[in-house]
């Protein structure tokens, strides 16, 4: 009798017991800053706990955006513009996300040799320059000028980082150099991305993504529990394009030569990556995608290898990977025909007109689509 009682206990219970059905929520901000829109989606329990959670992340964006700016002031805040105004004057006491993101931009520096350097930012000011003015040329049918070598050159010993003074003690940066100036257009909007999530995670949502213009960053298994698929845009728009999938939190950025240029009056294009080698456009290839579970990594990676040589880049990932095994990364280069061909590597796949090269742990996560199917 005490059994039975047990079991109809239990049963009883048990009413109703069904799974609760998941819920998510998203919405997106075309103003929050950094001259993108952000899309957040994610498993709450309500539209009201979503709407918290986009209302602060919308509002740490927009944030971020007013102190790592580098052409606008606010008030009460002392940002990247503030830095670059007293430079050769005076430090500067700063949030700690700035002393966190030149820190981390010097260890990508260190890493690379050099080739990942946010101290070019007299050299970025002069293409930002030639490239407003191209696109206002382009506006109106015609090509636009192109910045001398002289200038570049002039430009570009205004930078090192021995021109930069960072105080972890007191939270200052002061420049030495006058001429120096910072730009983190390389890794701003990919840190932005990774404090959103970061915070999204203390608030321990289950599931959900983070989308700054682009980069995207998933928090935790997709709520249906099926892999989380980013498409790889083809550069020219048209045609077959690639996805790449990933079970759990992970980042996808990439870096392409296809947004932000302007034709010269060469008939080149000419883009807003910038090889520090040069002082001109990288045009090894046409885009360059990371995928690691760091979003701010992933930033300053597709920026860094997007610059080198396919074989450097690669030694580079592989250096990153050995230095970092429990958060490696992998990586998706499109490039022309003519560059594949030089390049020792049986990971490949025609994606429309352009050839994807990969690394090897990617085989199984990329596949091509074909938009008219």
């Amino acid at each position: 009798m005490k059994k039975l009682g047990f079991i109809l206990l239990v049963l009883a219970l048990c009413v109703g017991c069904q799974t609760k059905k998941v819920e998510t929520f998203s919405n997106t901000s075309v103003t929050a800053g950094f001259d993108t829109f952000i899309s957040i989606k994610t498993v709450a329990d309500s539209q009201e706990q979503f709407d918290s959670y986009f209302t602060s992340s919308i509002e740490k964006f927009e944030y971020l955006n007013k102190l790592f700016d580098i052409y606008n002031t606010y008030p009460d805040v002392n940002n990247l513009k503030t830095i670059n105004d007293n430079a050769g004057i005076a430090p500067v006491e700063v949030d700690q996300y700035i002393i966190d993101l030149l820190n981390l931009s010097k260890e990508f520096y260190d890493l690379s040799g050099g080739e990942f350097d946010i101290t070019m930012g007299s050299v970025l000011k002069v293409w930002h320059k030639y490239r407003e003015l191209g696109l206002m040329a382009m506006n109106e049918g015609e090509l636009g000028k192109l910045p001398s070598s002289e200038e570049l050159e002039t430009a570009a010993a205004c930078k090192g980082w021995e021109f930069v003074e960072i105080d972890d003690e007191n939270n200052t940066v002061y420049i030495n150099n006058p001429c120096t100036s910072l730009d983190v257009g390389g890794i701003a909007k990919g840190f932005a991305a990774e404090v959103l999530a970061n915070n999204l995670i203390e608030e321990e949502i289950p599931s959900g993504f983070v989308n700054a213009g682009g980069n995207v960053r998933t928090i935790n298994k997709k709520w249906d529990g099926s892999p989380w698929v980013v498409e790889i845009q083809n550069p020219d728009g048209a045609g077959s394009y690639l996805t790449v999938s990933r079970l759990g939190s992970a980042s996808f950025v990439t870096s392409g030569d296809y947004q932000r240029y302007y034709i010269a009056e060469d008939g080149k294009f000419y883009h807003h990556i910038i090889d520090p080698k040069t002082n001109f456009p990288a045009t090894h290839f046409h885009s360059v995608t990371i995928i690691t579970e760091n979003s701010a990594v992933a930033d300053a990676l597709s920026t860094t290898i997007f610059t080198l040589p396919y074989e450097e880049g690669s030694a580079l990932i592989s250096k990153y990977n050995q230095d970092h095994p429990d958060k490696p990364v992998s990586a998706v280069w499109l490039m022309d025909q003519a560059q594949a061909n030089e390049i020792k590597n049986d990971h490949q796949l025609v994606v429309g007109n352009y050839i994807a090269v990969y690394t090897e742990d990617l085989k199984d996560s990329l596949v091509v689509k074909d938009p008219a199917k």
